[in-house]
């Protein structure tokens, strides 16, 4: 996006083919269906509502406000038997993340490298390290800083604890008072209440959350459209208004997620005084991140 706000000329880069290499052709030619397909979509007598789809050259790619990184490599198809369907496409995104890390870093890139692909966590600390990392190996912390980097992957895990709260009576408290911590992922920390927390609880509702995309593959379908509209398109467009919402941001080394928002003064993470049992939760979870290399 060219501009941190939704507004009439704003333009949406698609994608950025440069070489001819093997599936060029393909490339280029899906770029220019997204560009021909989405600028098709308009509000009758009002054609200029709508961001304007462009195609950019590698070179443009980080001339902007916001860079998402969507790419994703490794996806487990559906009917497989694996538990963590995101940790499995660490390592394949992990290289390719790392790769646009170092571009990021080559372009003096200012502004926010937003992360969607999973496993997010690891992946924002992944990019952190190759952005800062010279041609030698040596951390020389000339790369993004530490909060130029967030992951967008909570909003899907507080959207599916909603879900399951809208359906039993029990988990109703989260819809007005809960919260969601940690990673996208198994060391997922949902409260069903800050003020009212119920452990035992909580760790129902988290596990529903974290099992909610088994359940859609089982019924036949990878589960990417609840997570491209609550972590990603909703998230990023509150993080561009400055309004609260979950993302991943660097604490200690490694990034976890909160409820948070961006002011004119920098990051504000949401600070409340928190149960001690939910506190011991949070500090597995930060542990678990802390072992991911």
């Amino acid at each position: 996006m060219k501009r941190c706000e939704f507004q009439q000329g704003v333009m949406i880069p698609v994608s950025f083919p440069r070489e001819r290499s093997k599936g060029f052709w393909r490339l280029t030619h899906v770029c220019k269906r997204w560009e021909c397909e989405l600028n098709q979509a308009a509000f009758p007598w009002e054609y200029d509502k709508l961001p304007e789809v462009v195609i950019l050259n590698e070179k443009e790619l980080f001339d902007c406000d916001m860079f998402v990184f969507c790419a994703s490599k490794g996806i487990p198809p559906v009917g497989s038997e694996v538990k963590d369907v995101r940790m499995v496409q660490f390592e394949a995104n992990k290289g390719i993340v790392s790769l646009f890390a170092k571009k990021a870093r080559a372009s003096q890139f200012q502004g926010l490298f937003a992360v969607v692909s999973d496993p997010v966590d690891p992946l924002c600390k992944a990019a952190f390290m190759a952005s800062n990392t010279d041609e030698n190996g040596v951390f020389d912390g000339k790369g993004l800083r530490p909060e130029q980097i967030q992951g967008y992957g909570l909003g899907v895990m507080n959207a599916r604890a909603a879900y399951y709260a809208k359906k039993d009576e029990r988990f109703s408290s989260f819809l007005k008072e809960g919260r969601a911590y940690g990673p996208h992922g198994q060391d997922l920390v949902i409260a069903n209440s800050i003020d009212a927390y119920d452990d035992a609880l909580s760790k129902e509702l988290t596990r529903l959350a974290i099992d909610a995309n088994l359940r859609t593959r089982d019924l036949g379908f990878k589960p990417y459209v609840a997570p491209a509209i609550s972590s990603a398109a909703i998230s990023l467009i509150l993080t561009l208004r400055g309004e609260w919402h979950y993302s991943s941001n660097f604490l200690g080394g490694v990034y976890m997620g909160c409820r948070n928002r961006t002011t004119p003064w920098g990051l504000e993470l949401e600070s409340l005084p928190l149960p001690q049992s939910l506190f011991v939760r949070l500090e597995k979870a930060f542990q678990g991140l802390e072992g991911i290399e």
